[in-house]
């Protein structure tokens, strides 16, 4: 199946936290980082998900916030370091390819914001994305 989505991250399940309807599962990326997915427990039954399965964690552009620092105080789970690689500027929107241990992210954000936050190639970056906005998918 091919997908719209940028952002497709290969990695291994190390924990599955089920509750009553959702449950999180975190995930160590291929580069070493670990990310938390919040999902439907009968998405986790569907998949078969369990410590050792091997997934992707996807995640759509719109979905990657960029912050020039780790964040503290925040219920963002995930926060992933990386370099900016390139920025591509549109009239309102801009894209940005980020690389991180091990991958590349894409997010889209407003023009401004990548003005404000001085983004150029070479920038420290941490990409900020919620565990809600994390899909996973098995081969």
């Amino acid at each position: 199946m091919s997908l719209s989505l940028r952002n497709q991250l290969p990695g291994t399940v190390t924990a599955v936290t089920p509750g009553e309807v959702m449950a999180t599962v975190k995930v160590r990326l291929a580069g070493g980082q670990d990310l938390t997915a919040a999902i439907t427990l009968e998405a986790v039954k569907d998949l078969g998900l369990a410590a050792g399965s091997a997934v992707r964690a996807l995640v759509k552009s719109t979905e990657v916030a960029l912050a020039t620092g780790q964040v503290a105080g925040v219920s963002i789970r995930n926060q992933l370091p990386g370099t900016v690689a390139d920025v591509a500027l549109g009239g309102a929107m801009a894209t940005v390819k980020v690389s991180v241990a091990g991958a590349e992210l894409t997010s889209a954000i407003t023009r401004e914001a990548a003005a404000d936050l001085r983004l150029a190639p070479g920038s420290p970056v941490v990409a900020l994305i919620k565990s809600t906005e994390v899909s996973l998918a098995t081969a």
